[in-house]
């Protein structure tokens, strides 16, 4: 029988693996820095479909990540990393030696070839400089998991039973119903992060979601297909108890995956939403204001998409066109607007470091309608001239991190949400999040709803179906004359950056807003 891997492994080798980089660092010629990641992950997840079990299983994963920043006159990063299997895991540190050494040649050519390139190109060679990280508060720290039931002691029968007795329940909710699936996993995961600076973070998580498909075809021949997640950095007992935070609230998964098919049989039956020939008022829910947020804010507020290092497949910002020219201290937003990024709000954004050591903190995208600034990296902080905020990221440690979301929310306001819908003498309700459609710099935006209410006379009229807004960004949020006291956050399970493709897991959400833009309706 091979070698069980687990969460255990970290204790047998950071010791080892902490001298292992304060070693090497002293002892390579020009090397300046070394970050090492760990990561390993135990546990169990199935799907069903209509009824019937897909498949389950029982897994791990383990793998590390090196970055040496190396080089004389132009310093330069090299990475390396590698996903690993149970052989390794007696060679460890000597598998991670001989990978940092790859690390380090790739930074010494990177460094020459800038350096060969500056000199060749003159004026285009100034764009060329060194790698610089900014500096951060040295932490040695030990972050245990949360959670009533581990992951790793739930019986894999139990797993599968759940996902298939949620699934039948929704296919024998309606016969309008014809499709559904649901999808469970429940893991412990452990992130060890070690510098030369002295750095030396252990950090254990657990994590637990549930993903839920349905489609529904109406009498009419109406076909509506949503999905929805619920999750958390807590055990299963999130699942069979549901979740009851002040911020994220979820019914257990059985009632989940019921209200999504209810939503999807009424939906089936209601007609097409309505389009605007002009701006109208509207009203959105915080289930809604989630994947705005993550769309409008979120993203291009990310520092290295707003430096162009992601241009080629991710998209630009609108927020800054350069260091001279960009939208901090200006106004982009009506002041009742605020929005920001904390990695210390609960849920599946929630971490006390990033990948670089750096200690979590809150950062202000939008203060009162003022922009404020971006998530970053050590590495595009120094560029910028700011503070580090810790937003340095990857899904898996044998990849090179990129600048992802936290939680990334609008900040709550003073108004009742039910008083924010009387005040409309006519207008639209938007209720739960669905499809994005957004500009290369995010300066414009069209997202759907699941449900669109009409609003006459400050009271909720009739249902629609396949609605949503469109707008300008900037105008839309110059727009907003209330801001809800609901404050929520929701799970985003599947966000996608990166090349090769990181989905990674984040939180988002805000309070119900109301401003106003086009709407935008379905074709029949």
């Amino acid at each position: 029988m091979g070698k069980r891997v687990d969460i255990a492994l970290i204790d047998r080798v950071k010791d080892k693996l902490s001298n292992l980089i304060l070693e090497n660092q002293s002892r390579l010629k020009d090397c300046s820095h070394i970050d090492l990641r760990v990561g390993v992950a135990e546990g169990q997840g199935a799907a069903s479909q209509d009824g019937m079990r897909k498949f389950s299983l029982s897994d791990y994963t383990l793998s590390y990540g090196l970055r040496v920043v190396a080089g004389s006159e132009t310093p330069a990063p090299g990475y390396f990393g590698q996903s690993l299997g149970a052989a390794d895991v007696d060679d460890l540190p000597e598998i991670i030696q001989e990978g940092l050494h790859k690390a380090y040649e790739r930074a010494m050519a990177s460094s020459e070839m800038k350096r060969e390139r500056k000199k060749r190109w003159e004026v285009l060679g100034q764009a060329l400089s060194s790698t610089e990280l900014a500096p951060v508060e040295v932490r040695q720290d030990t972050i245990p998991g949360v959670y009533s039931i581990n992951p790793v002691e739930v019986p894999l029968e139990e797993v599968s039973r759940l996902a298939q007795e949620a699934s039948k329940a929704v296919a024998s909710y309606d016969s309008r119903v014809k499709v559904n699936q649901i999808m469970v996993n429940t893991s412990l995961n452990r992130e060890l992060v070690v510098s030369s600076e002295g750095a030396n973070i252990d950090r254990t998580y657990a994590l637990t979601q549930a993903l839920c498909v349905v489609v529904a075809i109406g009498n009419g021949g109406v076909q509506q297909t949503h999905y929805d997640c619920m999750g958390h950095q807590r055990g299963w007992e999130i699942l069979t108890d549901g979740i009851d935070e002040e911020l994220i609230k979820s019914k257990p998964l059985m009632q989940f995956a019921l209200d999504l098919a209810a939503d999807n049989v009424s939906l089936s039956e209601t007609k097409a939403c309505p389009s605007s020939d002009k701006d109208v008022v509207v009203v959105t829910d915080p289930h809604y204001n989630t994947l705005l947020v993550h769309e409008i804010i979120g993203h291009p507020t990310e520092l290295d998409r707003a430096l162009k290092l992601e241009t080629a497949y991710a998209g630009r910002s609108w927020l800054l066109r350069s260091l001279g020219e960009n939208m901090i201290g200006k106004q982009i937003a009506s002041p009742l607007v605020s929005a920001y990024s904390d990695p210390l709000l609960p849920g599946y954004g929630h971490y006390e470091y990033d990948d670089e050591g750096t200690p979590a903190s809150r950062v202000m995208h939008i203060d009162k309608g003022i922009f404020r600034g971006f998530m970053n990296s050590r590495q595009t902080a120094a560029t910028l001239g700011v503070k580090a905020n810790g937003h340095f990221k990857a899904i898996d440690a044998s990849l090179v991190p990129l600048i992802r979301m936290s939680t990334t929310v609008f900040g709550a306001g003073q108004h009742d949400p039910q008083e924010m819908i009387k005040g409309v003498e006519h207008g639209y309700y938007l209720v739960g999040h669905r499809i994005p459609s957004i500009s290369e710099s995010r300066e414009n935006f069209r997202i759907t709803a699941r449900k669109v209410f009409e609003i006459k006379n400050g009271e909720l009229g009739e249902m629609f179906r396949d609605g949503g807004i469109m707008a300008n960004t900037r105008d839309y949020l110059m727009s907003i004359d209330a801001v809800g006291n609901d404050l929520r956050v929701y799970p985003v399970f599947n966000c996608g950056k990166g090349q090769p493709m990181q989905a990674k897991k984040l939180g988002n959400g805000g309070p119900t807003l109301r401003g106003r833009a086009r709407l935008v309706g379905g074709t029949k």
